[in-house]
C-alpha cells in the first residue's frame, strides 16, 4: 500500500489556484451589487496571513495594500459614475439613495430572472436589472418629491440608469485587475 504525500509546492499551488477561482466568484458578485471586490482583499489577506510556503513566495502585504486602494478606486468609480449621472440632470438626494436602492434590489431581481440561461443569462439579466432597479428608483423618488414634471423625472432616471452601467463596468475593471494581480503575485 503506497501512501501519497504531495509536496510543498503542490499543496502552495493548489491553494493558490483555489484562491484564484474564489477571486473569480467574488469578482462576479460585483454584478449583484455585492462587495466583491472587497471580499477578494479579504481573500488575499487571508492567503497572506495564513499560507507561508518556503517553497513559493506567496502573496505579498505590499500587493494586499495595493488590492485596498484598487478596492477604494472601485467604490469611488461606481459612487461618483452613478451620482453624477443624477446630479447632472438635477436629481434630489431621495432620487438617488432610491436609485441605489434600486439598483441593489433590481440586480438580485434580475439575476434571478436570468436563471434559465445558464452563468451568462444571470450575469446579463443582472446588470440590466440593477440598471432598470436605478432607474425605477431614481424616478419613485423623484416623483415622490412631486417638484418636477414627468419629463425631468424621466431625465434623472434615465441618467442614473447610465450612470449605473457606467459605475458597474468600471467597477468590474478595476476587479479584474484586482484578479489579475492576485493571479500574478500568487503563482509567479
Amino acid at each position: 500500500m503506497s501512501y501519497f504525500s504531495p509536496s510543498p509546492e503542490v499543496i502552495y499551488y493548489t491553494w493558490a489556484v483555489l484562491l484564484i477561482l474564489a477571486s473569480i466568484g467574488a469578482w462576479l458578485l460585483t454584478l449583484f451589487t455585492m462587495p466583491g471586490n472587497w471580499l477578494i482583499v479579504a481573500l488575499a489577506a487571508a492567503f497572506a496571513w495564513f499560507y507561508h510556503s518556503p517553497a513559493a513566495h506567496g502573496l505579498s502585504w505590499w500587493v494586499v495594500i495595493g488590492l485596498v486602494a484598487l478596492a477604494g478606486l472601485g467604490e469611488f468609480v461606481e459612487f461618483v459614475a452613478g451620482a453624477a449621472g443624477a446630479a447632472k440632470e438635477g436629481g434630489s438626494r431621495r432620487g438617488m439613495i432610491l436609485a441605489i436602492a434600486g439598483a441593489a434590489v433590481g440586480s438580485i431581481a434580475g439575476a434571478i430572472v436570468g436563471v434559465p440561461i445558464p452563468i451568462v443569462g444571470s450575469i446579463v439579466a443582472a446588470l440590466g436589472g440593477g440598471a432598470a432597479g436605478a432607474f425605477c428608483g431614481a424616478y419613485l423618488g423623484e416623483s415622490w418629491k412631486g417638484e418636477k414634471n414627468h419629463s425631468e423625472t424621466l431625465a434623472v432616471s434615465k441618467a442614473a440608469l447610465i450612470g449605473r452601467i457606467l459605475g458597474t463596468v468600471g467597477k468590474l475593471i478595476v476587479g479584474a485587475a484586482m484578479v489579475a494581480v492576485v493571479s500574478i503575485d500568487a503563482l509567479f
